[in-house]
């Protein structure tokens, strides 16, 4: 998990359109007038319908006070950067430190070549980006004539200045691998969109980015991660953004008020909310010490005392189904085998709550509140199982090798230890974030909307922190798995099945145990 504890923003993507400049002007001053923080313009000087960028943002920066203008991204090669540089600092100075700066190495070749800009290869435009941003960084830092010997912007002997008000970020819009990792060596932020990296594209590029940060002696975390999202994201989606991937901007694509008052209203106070809860749980919770109980799991010593089970392959305690027949949704049963020698829980110590109202009926909305939880529940439990057939892949693999096909088998042996270790990687996020949304969101909800389900909530919370230990130990063991020497992995494949057997008990378990007890509340009140 990635969250690189930047401040949260929250702004609009408006159309510059020239044939309703005041309507621009009005959803600009709208963002603001409704408590975001940032109103950025795309920039295509070629394109006939649009206002000039830079002018449209002195305006609005003019007519606002404490919103921030952001371009969304200038189109580098029809603004030449020693220019820019000035002009960047003088509205910062004038608005008293509004003003952000969004870049990018140039999009639609033929729009730019028909205004007289150099028409440049893919891999060019980003040197030449690369170049733009060590002019605009020396010209923002007075002190002596700057020369700099460029291959597409040299400057020579240019004076310094001014300084802008505050420390501007340069935020680049890249998608490509060297687009990606001149933002990790070079640039404040990086600014993708929606439409062009969809959220499962994220992780790739942001690894990207961050390797090449460490490469140049850089922190990752000093560079800021922003996205432009559709309308249609969520709270609980951007949420996870901020919590796994370190995103902490988001700037909403379209030009209805409605939308932008939603965005304000609804969305980003509800991504403060679940992100400042798990950055306290966070920071109360010290690091696991290398056992599923310790140190985190000891703030549930009821539910987390481990102790030696009964012999592997035992069944659990059978549980009655609390589901009443007039729901006509039906949880799915844990099926009681226990694979693993550790118990970290008492099943047979799982308060329940208040039997259901046989007399209740459900409408269709209800039914299906329900029966979203195991939808859910389901799909972590066909992920889960997919996990495990691929550990029995890799120890067949590595079972199979033999010294003929040695040089072989050591290379499929390591491709398959990486495609596990990154599918367990993923899949152990996805749970996570799955609990995290439960615990600050669902949970209150339900101990607000029935005092009685209180011990219930209460253990599935806690129950929630020992899987949080299991999905580590899971993750130290891929860890041990994939960095071991080659000879050395048959002997850990084990550990990884043993931590794999725990995970299983403990989440198929607990699955079972939360539909068990929340389907029909969730159905009858209507909280998920």
């Amino acid at each position: 998990m990635t969250d690189y504890g930047h401040e949260l923003l929250f702004g609009t993507f408006l159309t510059p359109t020239a044939e309703a400049p005041e309507r621009v002007v009005a959803l600009a001053q709208l963002t603001e007038q409704v408590g975001l923080d940032l109103a950025t313009f795309q920039d295509h000087p070629y394109q006939a319908r649009f206002l000039d960028t830079w002018t449209l943002l002195s305006v609005v920066a003019a007519r606002t006070s404490t919103l921030r203008v952001v371009p969304n991204v200038l189109n580098l090669p029809l603004r030449p950067p020693a220019v820019l540089a000035k002009s960047v600092a003088s509205l910062d100075l004038l608005t008293g430190g509004r003003i952000e700066l969004g870049l990018g190495s140039g999009a639609f070749p033929d729009g730019v070549a028909a205004l007289g800009g150099r028409t440049l290869t893919p891999g060019q435009g980003v040197d030449a980006l690369a170049e733009a941003i060590g002019v605009i960084r020396a010209l923002w830092a007075p002190g002596g004539p700057v020369r700099l010997d460029g291959e597409y912007y040299p400057v020579r002997g240019a004076h310094a200045g001014p300084a802008p008000a505050h420390d501007v970020g340069i935020w680049l819009g890249a998608y490509k691998k060297r687009m990606l990792a001149l933002t990790g060596r070079a640039a404040d932020g990086w600014l993708p969109s929606a439409p062009y990296a969809g959220p499962d594209a994220l992780p790739a590029m942001n690894a990207v980015i961050d390797a090449a940060a460490e490469e140049a002696g850089r922190d990752p975390a000093a560079i800021r991660r922003l996205y432009n999202i559709s309308p249609d994201f969520e709270a609980e989606q951007l949420a996870e953004l901020t919590l796994e991937l370190g995103f902490s901007g988001f700037v909403t694509m379209g030009d209805d008020p409605d939308v932008v008052r939603r965005f304000a209203a609804e969305i980003a106070p509800g991504v403060r909310e679940l992100v400042d809860a798990e950055r306290a749980r966070r920071a109360a919770t010290p690091p696991p010490a290398g056992h599923p109980t310790s140190p985190t799991a000891a703030a549930a010593p009821a539910v987390a005392a481990p102790a030696v089970a009964a012999p592997t392959g035992t069944a659990a305690p059978a549980v009655a189904v609390r589901v009443p027949a007039a729901l006509g949704v039906t949880p799915t049963p844990d099926d009681g085998v226990r694979r693993s020698g550790v118990q970290l829980w008492d099943e047979t110590k799982r308060p329940t709550g208040p039997a259901p109202d046989p007399r209740l009926t459900y409408s269709r909305a209800q039914r299906a509140a329900g029966q979203h939880l195991i939808d859910v529940h389901d799909h972590l439990r066909q992920e889960l199982a997919t996990v495990r057939d691929l550990v029995e892949q890799v120890a067949a693999g590595l079972t199979d090798a033999g010294a003929a096909r040695s040089a072989i088998n050591e290379m499929t042996m390591r491709q398959n230890n990486w495609t596990l270790g990154t599918y367990c990687e993923s899949y152990c996020r996805v749970v996570t974030t799955h609990h995290t949304l439960e615990d600050i969101a669902l949970f209150p909800r339900l101990k607000r909307a029935d005092a009685a389900l209180v011990p219930v909530v209460d253990r599935l919370a806690d129950e929630h922190l020992v899987i949080h230990e299991v999905l580590e130990r899971v993750d130290r063991a891929l860890v041990g798995l994939v960095t071991d020497e080659p000879g050395s992995a048959p002997g850990r494949i084990d550990d990884v099945r043993d931590a794999v057997d725990l995970l299983t008990d403990t989440l198929l378990s607990h699955l079972s145990y939360e539909e068990r007890e929340l389907v029909e509340p969730l159905a009858r009140h209507g909280v998920m």
